[in-house]
């Protein structure tokens, strides 16, 4: 049985979706982002409690193809932006599709009605707040973020950064007030 879970974005999240259903005695083929493998399906008893409990946690069940196919896009991308940063220099509509196995102006669509905005700019905003997470661990240098985010210069990550945030990376940088956004809330 594949159930399919919104909010799940990084190790810690499959971490501890993984304890819930542990807790619950449910044994897992897999834990993927968004999507979690049983080897049997969950006694109606149970269904409800681990709702509940991965609710309180900040996560929900999905039901509805477009919404499973929605958090698919997210958690591709955020899966390619913040642990797959060899892979970025890949085309992402070409990523999408061969990894959702759709074409990618069907996705597209699907996208931009559900969220209000299009996958180009989800990726962006993805990438800036990966910019925002690097520039705070004050390891690379600009040019290091740029080439590893595979911007294809420090201008054009500069000027993308500025138009997202409204701050250049270098004044950003120097600021106190650093906020980032969740992943889950972009």
């Amino acid at each position: 049985m594949t159930i399919y879970i919104k909010n799940m974005v990084c190790g810690r999240c499959k971490m501890v979706v993984k304890s819930e259903l542990d807790k619950l005695g449910l044994q897992t083929v897999s834990v993927e982002l968004g999507e979690v493998e049983l080897q049997n399906d969950i006694p109606d008893n149970l269904k409800e409690v681990l709702l509940k409990n991965l609710q309180d946690l900040g996560f929900d069940f999905i039901d509805d193809k477009k919404s499973k196919t929605i958090e698919k896009i997210k958690n591709l991308i955020v899966d390619l932006v913040h642990h797959k940063n060899n892979e970025l220099k890949i085309n992402l509509s070409d990523y999408l599709v061969k990894n959702l196995n759709q074409d990618y102006s069907t996705l597209s669509n699907l996208f931009s009605e559900i969220e209000n905005t299009t996958i180009e700019k989800y990726f962006i905003s993805q990438k800036i707040e990966k910019v925002k997470e690097l520039l705070l661990y004050n390891e690379l240098s600009l040019s290091e973020i740029a080439d590893l985010l595979n911007y294809s210069n420090v201008a054009h990550l500069s000027n993308q950064f500025k138009k997202i945030t409204g701050f250049t990376p270098t004044h950003y940088k120097q600021s106190k007030d650093k906020k980032r956004i969740q992943i889950e809330n972009l």
